[in-house]
């Protein structure tokens, strides 16, 4: 379970740097959602490294939204 949360961490990485260019803010939703899955299998296993990843992702990714309104 810690590998699958890992992974969805990379992606969410990936995209959320992608998504930090302007005008690419609506990528952040995708990030957000990816994440909360990270979040799911990264609770039900016994490390915690890949939840405490995808959390980071998570507060970088709605910060993201919350300056740019939501959407921009």
């Amino acid at each position: 379970m810690n590998v699958i949360s890992i992974l969805m961490a990379v992606v969410s990485l990936i995209l959320l740097i992608v998504g930090l260019i302007p005008l690419l803010g609506w990528l952040q939703w995708i990030v957000v959602a990816g994440t909360v899955v990270g979040v799911f299998f990264g609770a039900l296993s016994k490390e915690r490294s890949g939840l405490i990843i995808n959390l980071v992702f998570l507060a970088v990714a709605l910060f993201r939204l919350f300056i740019g309104g939501g959407i921009v």
